[in-house]
């Protein structure tokens, strides 16, 4: 864990707090995995964050963004991986847990990269987030290189349905955000879903650039700053990203949910 430490993100699970990240050892800067860190204080800034170690997978290969999420009583982990045999950097996967630092069962492939705008300078699905709306579970995933050309897609599936059965998730033939002349916000991705002050109205957290001219490789770009904007929603139930707004106040609250 020398190198490459990327991704973290905090969870409240079972009265512990729980961050997963990924690294890399020093000598192989790109041998990434995911790895979480517990602290049972309730407060997560006082006590002692302990390493539970690495997130064990069905393969030992590149593995990050893993986030978790519970649905109709069990615990889930989707993350980013390169899986074995298959042209792509990385896809989507998703499996039960059986405890917060541990998969149980199967792991199921989600999404890879398939459509033009998801392998433009790699061949990218990673950064799941989930939000559970409208009889829906909604999964954005980010593709492509981290220029200009980074984007989110979204995959849906109904909340009655067996997550980890074949053809339970649609995904969306077209991106969901994208880089936005007018507003000069490029190369949005990695989001997550909160919720703002009063309860109610839906937030999308993701970062992006404010130009999209990059000299060498985007991931030496340390630009990608982070970003939110009020998340609505369309009349058939499903979430309405728009456009990454321009940089300035952000009004989140006060409105409610469509």
């Amino acid at each position: 864990m020398a190198a490459h430490i990327w991704a973290p993100e905090i969870h409240h699970i079972d009265g512990a707090w729980y961050i997963y990240f990924a690294a890399a050892p020093a000598d192989d800067v790109w041998k990434i995995r995911i790895w979480v860190l517990e602290n049972r204080n309730a407060d997560p800034f006082k006590g002692t964050w302990t390493e539970k170690g690495q997130l064990t997978t069905a393969w030992d290969t590149f593995s990050l963004d893993a986030t978790t999420f519970t649905h109709r009583g069990s615990r889930y982990l989707a993350w980013a991986q390169h899986e074995p045999g298959i042209d792509h950097n990385t896809g989507v996967f998703l499996s039960r847990m059986a405890n917060p630092w541990t998969l149980t069962g199967p792991q199921v492939r989600l999404t890879t990269p398939e459509y033009d705008w998801e392998r433009i300078g790699f061949k990218v699905n990673e950064g799941p987030a989930v939000i559970r709306r409208n009889g829906c579970l909604f999964m954005t995933y980010s593709a492509s290189a981290t220029d200009a050309n980074y984007c989110m897609g979204l995959l849906t599936a109904d909340e009655d349905a067996d997550l980890l059965a074949p053809g339970t998730w649609a995904k969306s033939p077209v991106p969901v955000f994208t880089s936005n002349d007018t507003t000069r916000q490029y190369g949005p991705g990695h989001n997550s879903f909160t919720v703002a002050e009063d309860g109610r109205t839906d937030v999308l957290v993701y970062h992006a650039r404010q130009y999209k001219e990059i000299s060498g490789d985007p991931l030496h770009d340390p630009n990608r700053h982070t970003r939110i904007q009020r998340l609505r929603w369309k009349p058939d139930g499903t979430p309405d990203f728009g456009v990454p707004v321009a940089d300035g106040p952000v009004r989140l609250v006060g409105q409610g949910r469509p």
